[in-house]
């Protein structure tokens, strides 16, 4: 799974966390690794360099800069791009880069040695743990970065360029900012505009309409719906923003701060009661329980399904199998009823691909200068063209020809505008999410095996459960 180069890193670390492999030892080794963290003796950081209009952050021009990157789905040219760019305005400086899919296992010794990089992408089924790391105080608050003006227009701050939530998401107990997510990932139900248009329908804004579109293919043999059902926490990708559209961004606050009785709201169960709709109508693909993620990608590419809900790494993930005239593009949740506290349109999507500066690197300001260029239009284009997937900085897309779903991502965000959502239960408590609620409970509800009252219940116990185990470090919005 680590070795496999075209995976995208938040889907990498979801399947390790569902399969029990990889992110175990993972968390080991990053709680030896954030209880050393090496005193400030150990590695004296350089001093900082004259402070100007083109230095904003006072970077050293002399210093080396040390930067390690996920060797994973999105590559490393466009941090070696932006290094380039580094080198560029500080000639003087010698850049080291590494990159390796090993995060964890091969930070361990630095960290502990009081010796870590200046700037990492800490990514993939071992990254570090990020409690951990914040908890023992081993990172440098990114808040002077985002402070800094932006390098393409000195009178914006660099955080005034960022897309919707990626400044919270690297917030935990207060406002200093920890990470900066540089990927931005939409999810959502996908389909090919391809397919529905040969059932003369158009992506359906109602849910009353979704039923029908389902009946209309399972009339000509055809599957409304599949989805990884080896790995079922993708069915969030799609049902947590419907269930934040039916009741609020208010429920699904609740639901991450571990409240008693937040899976009992009436959204909730409205949200789960239209799922299960879907299997009791027989609109899913036979046999979807048993397909992985690639199996089930493969199923929708090959017309068997017309939606599947996804993120917006599943355009690059699934090329190989995606015909040519498919026209990929990805819908927000369709709208339950008139009684939606949300409009439609509204949709969750996030930052991906978390970078760090640790506390006791040798050259943070230049860690934090790398990430500003990065944060840039040329770099961001660089990234966007490379990978296929959008990044944290809000723009950048403007004179590119980007592929079907790609585009279609930026024109939900588009019409979302301020409507995004953002649940943290998969960031703040990874066993719940992947293993109980999405194995243990929407797995089985959309298999058939419990019913939405059933599957409610027993998520409601798992989120108790967690709430009262003190060793589980708890996380609440603002």
């Amino acid at each position: 799974m680590g070795s496999t180069p075209e995976f995208g890193r938040r889907e990498l670390i979801r399947r390790a966390a569902a399969l029990g492999v990889a992110a175990v030892p993972a968390m080991g080794l990053l709680s030896a690794c954030a209880s050393g963290g090496g005193d400030d003796s150990d590695n004296k950081q350089v001093s900082k360099g004259t402070k100007s209009a083109k230095n904003p952050l006072a970077v050293n021009e002399k210093a080396a800069l040390d930067v390690v990157i996920f060797d994973g789905g999105f590559g490393q040219q466009y941090a070696k791009d932006a290094e380039a760019e580094y080198k560029r305005a500080y000639p003087s400086a010698e850049v080291k880069h590494s990159a390796t899919q090993d995060i964890a296992p091969q930070l361990q010794p630095r960290f502990n040695g009081g010796t870590p990089p200046d700037l990492i992408d800490n990514s993939g089924a071992k990254q570090m743990d990020m409690g951990t790391l914040v908890g023992q105080n081993q990172l440098t608050d990114l808040n002077a970065l985002l402070d800094a003006p932006s390098v393409d227009d000195p009178g914006k701050k660099v955080r005034d360029t960022l897309r919707p939530g990626v400044v919270e998401m690297g917030q935990f107990d207060g406002d200093q900012t920890w990470i900066l997510y540089y990927a931005y990932t939409v999810y959502g139900v996908w389909y090919s505009k391809t397919n529905l248009a040969k059932l003369d329908a158009q992506y359906p804004e109602t849910w009353d309409e979704m039923l029908k579109v389902c009946e209309a293919a399972k009339k000509k043999g055809i599957a409304g719906w599949t989805y990884a059902g080896k790995y079922p926490y993708y069915i969030p990708f799609s049902l947590y923003p419907f269930i934040g559209k039916i009741g609020g961004v208010e429920v699904l606050n609740r639901i991450d701060n571990l409240e008693p009785n937040a899976w009992k709201d009436p959204a909730v169960k409205a949200a789960f009661e239209a799922y299960y709709e879907l299997y009791r109508k027989g609109y899913i693909l036979q046999g979807t329980p048993g397909l992985d993620h690639i199996q089930s990608q493969t199923a929708w590419n090959e017309g068997k399904a017309l939606f599947i809900p996804n993120g917006s790494w599943v355009e690059n993930e699934s090329k190989k199998t995606t015909p040519k005239d498919f026209r990929m593009a990805v819908g927000a949740p369709s709208s339950l009823d008139k009684n939606d506290k949300l409009p439609f349109g509204t949709l969750w999507a996030s930052g991906g691909e978390p970078f760090i500066v640790p506390r006791h690197a040798k050259n943070p300001q230049g860690g934090m200068e790398l990430l500003r260029i990065m944060l840039g239009r040329k770099s961001s284009q660089n990234f966007i063209k490379a990978v296929s997937s959008l990044t944290s900085f809000n723009g950048g897309t403007e004179g590119l020809v980007l592929p079907p779903g790609l585009a279609s991502c930026q024109e939900a965000l588009d019409k979302a505008g301020k409507n995004v959502l953002n649940p943290r239960l998969q960031d703040w408590y990874v066993a719940l999410e992947k293993e109980k609620i999405g194995v243990g409970a929407l797995g089985e509800m959309m298999a058939g095996r419990l019913t939405p009252d059933e599957a409610i219940k027993k998520i409601q116990k798992f989120a108790d459960d967690t709430a009262r185990d003190s060793s589980v470090k708890k996380y609440k919005h603002k």
